[in-house]
């Protein structure tokens, strides 16, 4: 199956983006992918290629439960080379206690976790039964982390040795992000802990830490950061801290930033592309599978960019560029992508086939109400900050997915919908201008 610029569950469900890297001449993007029923479940990883991170085609299933450790499911990871190998890491799952009614559940939030890994010398063919190994075994030790809730290793290269950063929450129901060093991606012992003063949150979901423009970047997803009756209390932040490599400690500032105003966006990844960006990936939680068939998608990928403390993510520019075919209509329900430019000015408005998006005291206002499931989770109305760099929009819209990028990348908004219809309206004082992709 073949995806264009979204990638979208091939069938049944997918949520977190795995493994992302660049290699070999080819991208990989691994997901937490449950292969029998559109609904959470027993994870694998579904594996999908790209050559440009524009085309991109599912090959199948790389990764699933085989050892006592992983049986429940192969959570979250990442993937780093060496010498042309390419090794992934990531959280292994044990139900203690099994649901008897649905297997691929498990009662009570009682199960264990480890990290494994394993290797493929072509980031095509895996060793399932072979070749995994398990790296961190199950924690016992409260004031290290949980033994539950620590996973989503993120692997990288330093300056002396390997680093792992994992998710985990502290005995007093805090997240934390926890610290592993190794010379050989086989052997790790843990090096450092760092959690923030405030409570962001009872669990980090997702670490990555990485550095863009000289500063230090670290994304994560922390449970329950807000209440939230309507939509996700679970969200995608990132924040400059200083992170001190030696001692693998880290200062946190006191102010963090959404990953995406729109709500919908979860669990992060990013990797370095071929010409050296950092590029994030993100889940789109979708409340309902589409035609009964599928859920859940992953944004167009973002480069990271870092200007006066702030933290952009801007469209690729290859997909905007590939966006150059001019025209008078939208086929956003066609199954094709359109993307629209507009200069939003205060006051002023426009709708997209049911989706409504105006200005109004700066910010960027959506309101999905009418293409959207009724009492599904998940917000109906969104916003970003201020604007503070222009009146510029670029948005991207597919049949289940919009995405606003306001001034290049200073704040992003999408969400997922359904039954967007072909219609465009807008009241504002320059026309708005819509590209289809000229392929």
């Amino acid at each position: 199956m073949k995806n264009r610029l979204h990638v979208k569950a091939p069938g049944n469900w997918v949520n977190d983006p795995n493994g992302m890297i660049y290699y070999k001449g080819q991208y990989h993007l691994f997901y937490q992918h449950f292969p029998y029923a559109p609904r959470w479940g027993t994870m694998h990883w579904g594996h999908a290629v790209s050559p440009d991170l524009i085309h991109w085609e599912h090959v199948g299933v790389a990764l699933f439960p085989s050892l006592s450790e992983d049986q429940n499911g192969c959570f979250s990871g990442s993937a780093v080379e060496e010498n042309g190998v390419m090794h992934l890491f990531y959280t292994g799952v044990h139900y203690n206690q099994v649901n008897p009614k649905d297997i691929h559940q498990c009662l009570d939030q009682d199960f264990t976790s480890a990290q494994l890994h394993l290797t493929s010398k072509d980031g095509m063919h895996f060793d399932v039964f072979g070749d995994k190994e398990v790296v961190i075994p199950a924690l016992t030790d409260p004031e290290i982390g949980d033994n539950t809730h620590t996973r989503d290793p993120k692997v990288w290269k330093g300056s002396d040795a390997w680093y792992m950063v994992l998710g985990s929450t502290t005995k007093d129901h805090k997240g934390e992000a926890l610290f592993y060093k190794s010379e050989d991606l086989s052997h790790w012992h843990l090096a450092g802990q760092a959690t923030t003063k405030q409570k962001l949150g009872w669990m980090w979901e997702c670490p990555d830490l990485f550095n863009v423009n000289g500063r230090s970047v670290f994304v994560f997803s922390p449970m329950e950061l807000i209440e939230d009756t309507d939509g996700y209390a679970d969200r995608a932040i990132c924040m400059l801290p200083e992170f001190d490599e030696k001692t693998c400690t880290m200062k946190f500032p006191e102010n963090w930033q959404l990953l995406d105003c729109g709500g919908d966006l979860y669990a992060p990844q990013t990797m370095t592309d071929a010409d050296g960006n950092r590029i994030s990936i993100a889940w789109l939680r979708m409340p309902e599978p589409v035609d009964g068939i599928w859920q859940g998608m992953f944004c167009l990928p973002r480069v990271v960019d870092v200007q006066n403390d702030h933290i952009y993510f801007r469209v690729l520019p290859a997909i905007r560029d590939g966006f150059c075919k001019k025209t008078d209509s939208l086929v956003s329900a066609c199954g094709e992508c359109a993307m629209i430019r507009a200069e939003l000015k205060e006051g002023e408005s426009l709708e997209i086939g049911g989706y409504k998006i105006l200005r109004q005291s700066g910010k960027v206002c959506a309101d999905r109400t009418d293409v959207y499931p009724s009492g599904a989770k998940g917000w109906l109305h969104a916003e970003t900050p201020q604007l503070k760099e222009g009146d510029l929009l670029e948005i991207f819209v597919d049949p289940n997915m919009i995405e606003i990028y306001a001034n290049n990348g200073e704040y992003v908004l999408s969400q997922a919908v359904y039954g967007l219809g072909e219609t465009f309206s807008y009241e504002m004082e320059k026309k708005p201008e819509i590209y289809l992709w000229n392929e």
